[in-house]
């Protein structure tokens, strides 16, 4: 750690790295109208008063566990006592009795959230690139999405322009559009004409069956350059241009079609990055800081080219019946902070140890969003006057209403109205899933946001029942009743809470970006099972998950849902997904290892040597599958469960881990930037890995933060010697 350490600068009893007090004092504070020493009094306090509580929370997290750990070990190979364990963790506090009914009172949340369901992405606030590719995701090329993916069941492009997969793409386009914007007498990909007549679409003298779906054009009116429609509150751009290599090709000029696609977009300072000290912070940090004043931009070379990319504009109209229809150009943004977990040795307090990250991030990424809140016209984020942050890793109400607590003392200290602050909760700690209501509850007046994590939320149900035995191989955890409950039970309490129309119930990750066409058939199941957003890898996932929101009304869906008198329960839950078939023939046994230990080790090798927090891996079939810190810790908590049960022996692992390093340098070996880990198995990165999965069994609550950090730093430290 010293060795990445800088000189630091004392801020009200702070120690804080002169890389971090230069970038808030010089950049985050001007134009916000907060004074330097009014933010760092009102950091410090937040530090020291409430850093005690963090403690305190993360403390009964261990207390709880022990407990947990102790009743399965009593109760080991005994058929399940559903009843009996229910009520054993109602006796220790870990399920809480669950309150009345009632309605969340947020107000004040962006269409976006409340209004218009769609895609939602994720991305790694350190990439500017990326951060500016997510933010101008609002608008994608129908088209270009098509004709360069397998989503029409054809393999991916090659070569020069392919004529004939150009025309299929047209047709598939077409029949979209019949779909969605049917006509009277005629197909759009029989139409030859568009034009405006009255303040009406007339298409070859049809018109529109539903005729309020035509909402504005650009250009002349008997010849315009684009139309806009929008359904289900979605909006889709027809595009002419004659002169277009397309829209030469069409009767009607048709050029292009631009679908409204991310609708939301999460800028995260968590899980998809890797960032551990001042100079890591200050990147995502700064990032942030020019979407939030609108002037990010970033240079890069590409086909030869230097690009240079920053955020677009807002769209502009003629309305149907005359004047301006304004549109955003942008996903509207929140920000994900930390958990509760996490120290960085970014700013150390009064006693000299590292202050809590989530703290840190709150201050720092709210007083960040003042640059937005003080516009009042142009291209704005929130319209609305709110700041999105997305609270990740809670475990129960109290940690809910802790992260409340400190939304409140931020806004007090930047002078905010009380809840501007709209918060994010992740569902994806098993403490906080088996209490959804009362952790909504507990956040009432700033929800915005509830979401389902398969992935972290399986990592934390192994670590959870650790003591219980051997968990089921993890193709069969999906398998398992629990999780269609608690898929289920997000929706049926949130809509029995009052989201629907004020806030978000979203749904996880598409991990296969190169696999469009299985997307299209699996992933419309997140809009009928009635979630606002779910969340996809790239822009080009984002333009074809929205077709999915053209196909299903979501507010109908859940309209249906909150009427149907639906509501999963906390008891399916509570069943464990442990093997009840084990006799596993020892080649099971070594695929399911080698499976999750070459998951573990080409995430980790990248995090540890690059800094990349996610990223495309290979898996052990050479497919290419978005991992993140929660992929990662699932695989590392099923290898220590293994272990643990003695599935595995440690040496057949250690065996495992070195063979499956192997191929993962085989996988990297076209990246100049890759170090090998073969054949010394010496390298911090191997070593980080490791312990991933020797030392998974007793990480707090199975995350692998404290591991990859400390490796990180140590790493860090070598490189600046």
């Amino acid at each position: 750690m010293s060795g990445t350490a800088q000189p630091r600068e004392d801020r009200n009893g702070l120690r804080v790295d002169r890389r971090l007090a230069r970038f808030i004092e010089d950049e985050a504070l001007p134009g916000t109208g907060i004074a330097a020493d009014r933010f760092w009094a009102g950091l410090a306090a937040l530090v020291h008063e409430f850093g005690p509580r963090n403690r305190a929370l993360l403390a009964r997290r261990d207390e709880l566990q022990a407990q947990i750990d102790a009743w399965h070990r009593d109760h080991r190979d005994r058929p399940h006592d559903r009843e009996g364990y229910k009520a054993f963790l109602r006796d220790i506090g870990y399920l809480v009795p669950e309150g009345g009914d009632f309605a969340i009172d947020t107000a004040n949340t962006d269409p976006e959230i409340a209004q218009v369901p769609g895609p939602q992405l994720v991305v790694p606030s350190t990439n500017a690139r990326f951060v500016l590719n997510a933010a101008n995701a609002r608008w994608g090329s129908l088209y270009d999405c098509l004709y360069g993916t397998d989503a029409m069941g054809l393999p991916l492009p090659s070569g020069g322009f392919d004529t004939g997969r150009g025309a299929r793409v047209v047709s598939r386009t077409a029949v979209f559009l019949d779909e969605t914007f049917p006509l009277t007498g005629t197909s759009h990909g029989n139409a030859a004409r568009y034009r405006i007549v009255g303040g009406a679409l007339e298409v070859d003298g049809s018109a529109l069956k539903s005729p309020e779906r035509f909402v504005g054009y650009r250009g002349d009116a008997d010849a315009p350059r684009s139309i806009l429609l929008r359904n289900h509150g979605l909006h889709v751009e027809l595009v002419f241009d004659r002169d277009h290599p397309i829209g030469r090709q069409t009767a009607s000029g048709l050029a292009d079609v631009l679908l409204e696609s991310a609708m939301s977009a999460i800028i995260d300072c968590e899980d998809s990055v890797a960032c551990v000290d001042a100079e890591d912070k200050v990147m995502a940090y700064r990032n942030w800081l020019g979407l939030m004043r609108g002037d990010l931009s970033e240079r890069f070379e590409k086909g030869g080219r230097t690009i240079t990319r920053a955020l677009n504009g807002d769209r502009d109209y003629t309305a149907p019946g005359g004047g301006t229809l304004s549109l955003k150009g942008r996903a509207l943004l929140l920000v994900r902070n930390v958990g509760h977990l996490m120290t960085n040795p970014a700013i150390l307090d009064r006693d000299g140890g590292e202050v809590f990250e989530g703290l840190m991030d709150a201050m720092v990424t709210v007083l960040i969003a003042l640059h937005d809140l003080a516009k009042t016209d142009g291209s704005r984020n929130s319209v609305t006057g709110s700041v999105y942050v997305v609270k990740p890793k809670m475990h129960g109400p109290d940690e809910v209403a802790f992260a409340d607590a400190i939304f409140s003392h931020v806004e007090e200290v930047l002078g905010l109205p009380r809840y501007t602050v709209k918060m994010g909760i992740m569902d994806e700690e098993r403490r906080t899933s088996v209490n959804l209501k009362e952790c909504i509850r507990a956040g009432r007046h700033r929800v915005c946001f509830i979401n389902t994590g398969f992935l972290d939320r399986t990592g934390d149900e192994i670590h959870t029942s650790m003591e219980a035995g051997p968990f089921s191989r993890k193709d069969f955890i999906k398998r398992k009743g629990w999780i269609t409950a608690y898929e289920n039970q997000n929706v049926d309490i949130g809509l029995e809470c009052g989201l629907s129309g004020k806030a978000q119930i979203g749904k996880g990750m598409w991990a296969v970006p190169d696999r469009m066409a299985a997307m299209i058939e699996q992933k419309i199941e997140h809009p009928r099972a009635g979630a606002n957003c779910a969340w996809v890898p790239s822009p080009t996932a984002a333009t074809l998950h929205a077709l999915h929101y053209h196909k299903v009304d979501v507010l109908a869906v859940q309209a249906q849902l909150a009427r149907g008198g639906r509501r999963a329960y906390v008891d399916a839950l509570l069943d464990i997904p442990l093997a009840a078939y084990r006799q596993w023939t020892p080649d099971q046994i070594r695929r399911e290892v080698e499976n999750n230990a070459q998951g573990i080790l080409g995430y980790v090798v990248r995090w540890i040597d690059q800094g990349i927090g996610c990223s495309k891996v290979p898996d052990i079939n050479d497919v290419g599958l978005m991992e993140d810190r929660a992929t990662c810790r699932i695989s590392a908590q099923h290898i220590a469960n293994w272990l643990h049960h003695g599935i595995v022996a440690r040496d057949e692992v250690e065996a495992i881990m070195r063979a499956m390093a192997a191929v993962v340098d085989r996988q990297n070996a076209g990246d100049p930037l890759y170090r090998p880990m073969a054949p010394g198995f010496d390298g911090i990165a191997f070593k980080a890995a490791c312990d991933l999965v020797f030392e998974g069994r007793v990480q707090p609550s199975g995350y692998t933060e404290p591991v990859l950090h400390a490796r990180r730093l140590e790493l860090k430290a070598q490189q600046h010697g």
